[in-house]
C-alpha cells in the first residue's frame, strides 16, 4: 500500500487522533482557555479530566469529525460528546456535553485555519490546509504501522 495517498479514513481513529493532539501540542499554535485545568467536559461528570492533555485530545477528535462529515456545529458536536446523567435513585437521562468547551475548541481550531465557518452553509468545514495538515499526520501514521 503506498502510504503516500493516505488520509484519515484509512487509518485507525485512536492513533490518528493521539497523533494529530501531540502535533497541536507540539506546534504551540493552538489557543488554550485558562480554565482547561479546572472544567468538566459534562454536566453529568463530578471530576475535570485526569489527563492534563485532554483539551488537545478533544480538538484532534473534533478536527477529525469535521473532516470527515462537514457542516457541524457547536449542537452536534455536544450531542457527540454526551453521556448518560446518574440522577441517583430517578432514572438517568442524557445530558449533553458542555456548550462552553465545545465553542472553545472550535474557535482554536478557526485560529489554526484547520476549520471555517462558511457563509451560505451551517456548521463548519475543513479548509484546504487543515485538510493538508491532517492527510499529512495520518500518512505518518500509516507509515508507522506498516
Amino acid at each position: 500500500m503506498s502510504t503516500g495517498g493516505a488520509t484519515v479514513k484509512d487509518v485507525s481513529p485512536h492513533d490518528f487522533v493521539k497523533a494529530f493532539a501531540a502535533f497541536l501540542k507540539k506546534s504551540g499554535k493552538l489557543n488554550v482557555p485558562d480554565y482547561v485545568e479546572l472544567s468538566k467536559t459534562n454536566i453529568s461528570k463530578e471530576l475535570a479530566p485526569y489527563d492534563q492533555d485532554w483539551y488537545y485530545i478533544r480538538a484532534a477528535a473534533v478536527a477529525r469529525r469535521i473532516y470527515l462529515q462537514g457542516g457541524q456545529g457547536v449542537g452536534r458536536i455536544r450531542r457527540k460528546y454526551g453521556a448518560s446523567k446518574r440522577r441517583g435513585s430517578r432514572p438517568c437521562h442524557y445530558s449533553p456535553g458542555l456548550g462552553g468547551v465545545t465553542r472553545a475548541v472550535l474557535r482554536s481550531l478557526e485560529g489554526m485555519k484547520i476549520i471555517q465557518k462558511v457563509a451560505d452553509a451551517n456548521g463548519r468545514y475543513i479548509t484546504s490546509t487543515g485538510q493538508r495538515d491532517l492527510d499529512r499526520i495520518a500518512a505518518q501514521v500509516a507509515q508507522k504501522k506498516s
